[in-house]
């Protein structure tokens, strides 16, 4: 038996799965304990987070009124803490070539169907253009495990290219990678290359889940890949964005595992996960969902995500397109911080759309609006989209910007960044309607900016955007 050990550098101490049972058993004794379930809230309204014990016995809560009351906190917790700002990114993906086995990704080396692309340098910088005109200033790319096609060399080299893009106002002013785990050395040079998160998916914490669904490749050995974050921030890396693949395993065992390696993280590492993703499994190229029977449905999918964000409150989190409209506007609400808009998950597939014989989506992706559209319905629904990176270039990662957080100071520089960076967007790539929302929008909010000296020097900011000037940070 593994003794759980929150700062052991071991996976399966970390990650305990007797742990993670014994939790289980004890969320499904007391999901209708009235009285430790107010306990649980109380605490949790502190907004100092919950243990993965507690957030567990709210995500098995069966009192509907209860229930109620999770969802109304994670609402308010996420205005509290996150106001209205919605920030928004985009995937790319370089290659789809892949040496690991996975059962669920469509990249798996056993699949002959799909048409195997790598990006070169040239074809990158004309994918980032077209992402420029959409108004896109944050990217994530992707990369398949194939340390002759995808090393890390053409990962440096490619996040050098998409940096040095200048395209009349279009900039990429942080990239995110999304890369396999790797060592200490090359999360070093990830860092030195000034990426912004490493984003590593755990895809279930279930160690003998695990290995079934990775039969082959690196990605099989469950050690080295769970034990990447505390590699990445040996390496200097501090900020890292945690998730996993529902539907792969049972849900309540994924949600103790994910909560549980954030919180190894804070205790072995100073900081815990910068963002937490939530996807789940979709229809791709030779991978049917319906073959997993663990597919979860939008109503359970909503209380995971109220659950994350009563447990985590200054983490990050992240829904893509894989989810639907209707979906994105329900968890929005309850939680959810960043989203992307107008992504494509195949290898080139911003310049041109793929012919449907040459697939090579990672994903369906349910949300096929335009970026535009996103951003407009955004403002609609009283959020700001915001295009902000400014805690990256200024510094403000890992545990600085846990501590703003944690303090609420961050709020009187990502209120009216978000607002600077929104002013941008009208003025070089939105459609009239948008534009005209947009300006009544900010014209509405300049006014929450709080301190009149920040407030003035942001009006400011924006008649010189409205004149020509970019790139204003606070």
């Amino acid at each position: 038996m593994k003794m759980y050990n929150i700062t052991s550098p071991k996976a399966e101490e970390f990650i305990s799965h007797e742990e993670i049972l014994e939790t289980l058993a004890y969320a499904e004794a007391n999901q209708d304990n009235r009285k430790l379930i107010d306990e649980i809230l109380e605490k949790a309204r502190l907004r100092q987070g919950l243990s993965h014990r507690e957030a567990a016995v709210l995500l098995d809560c069966r009192l509907e009124d209860k229930n109620q009351e999770i969802y109304a906190l994670a609402e308010q917790m996420k205005k509290d803490i996150y106001g209205n700002r919605i920030v928004m990114f985009a995937p790319l993906y370089l290659s789809n070539y892949c040496i690991n086995g996975c059962v669920y990704c469509p990249y798996h080396t056993k699949n002959k169907n799909i048409s195997r692309k790598k990006l070169t340098q040239e074809e990158i910088r004309k994918e980032v253009i077209a992402l420029q005109d959409m108004g896109h200033k944050r990217l994530a790319i992707e990369v398949g495990e194939d340390p002759v096609n995808n090393p890390i060399d053409y990962v440096l080299e490619s996040v050098r290219t998409i940096y040095g893009i200048q395209h009349k106002n279009g900039a990429i002013r942080r990239v995110n990678v999304n890369i396999a785990a790797t060592t200490v050395e090359n999360y070093r040079k990830l860092r030195e290359a000034e990426i912004g998160t490493y984003i590593l998916f755990q895809e279930t914490y279930n160690k003998e889940s695990y290995e079934s669904l990775h039969p082959t490749g690196p990605k099989h050995d469950y050690a080295w890949h769970t034990e990447a974050m505390d590699r990445a921030m040996e390496g200097g890396i501090d900020d890292v964005g945690l998730g996993v693949l529902f539907g792969l395993e049972l849900y309540r065992y994924d949600f103790v595992g994910l909560l549980m390696h954030g919180e190894h993280l804070e205790a072995a590492c100073g900081v815990g996960p910068h963002t937490i993703s939530v996807p789940r499994i979709r229809h791709a190229d030779d991978i049917d969902p319906d073959s997993f029977s663990n597919g979860i449905s939008d109503d359970t999918f909503a209380k995971i995500v109220a659950c994350i964000r009563i447990a985590v409150p200054y983490t990050g989190m992240i829904v893509s397109t894989r989810e639907s409209k209707a979906c994105r506007e329900k968890v929005l609400h309850l939680g959810v911080s960043q989203i992307s808009g107008a992504s494509r998950t195949s290898v080139g597939g911003y310049v041109e759309p793929e012919p449907e014989e040459e697939c090579s989506e990672q994903f369906d992706v349910e949300d096929k609006r335009t970026l535009d559209e996103i951003v407009q319905w955004l403002m609609r629904l009283g959020y700001i989209p915001s295009f902000c990176t400014a805690c990256y270039r200024e510094g403000r990662t890992g545990d600085r910007f846990m501590a703003l957080s944690k303090n609420g100071e961050i709020q009187n520089c990502c209120h009216p960044n978000a607002l600077m960076t929104l002013k941008e967007y009208l003025e070089d790539y939105a459609s009239p309607e948008t534009k005209e929302l947009g300006e009544a929008l900010i014209a509405k909010e300049i006014n929450n900016v709080p301190r009149e000296k920040v407030r003035n020097i942001v009006i400011d900011n924006l008649e010189k955007i409205r004149a020509g000037s970019r790139d204003f940070r606070l």
